[in-house]
């Protein structure tokens, strides 16, 4: 099984409480607290980085347009005054 980074470290450090001639319970132990963890996590409901990223990019976006909107909402409101 490929090793994930974060979820496999905190496995790695929950087996190692584990005896050291315990190493077939050892490893029973890690694939379930893998399964675990990652069921625990899918139910998070959580986002990858590049989804939160997309999102970033997204919002960063929308206030330009709304900078922009903003500027043009008061250009036209002090072209309306100066004839007014």
């Amino acid at each position: 099984m490929k090793k994930t980074g974060v979820l496999d470290d905190l496995v790695d450090r929950l087996g190692s409480v584990l005896p050291s001639g315990a190493s077939e319970l050892k490893a029973d132990f890690e694939k379930n607290a893998r399964s675990t963890v990652q069921s625990a996590l899918t139910r998070m409901d959580l986002v990858t980085r590049e989804e939160f990223d997309i999102q970033v990019a997204l919002l960063q976006r929308t206030r330009e347009k709304l900078e922009r909107l903003e500027k043009l909402v008061d250009s036209m409101a002090d072209d309306s005054r100066s004839r007014g």
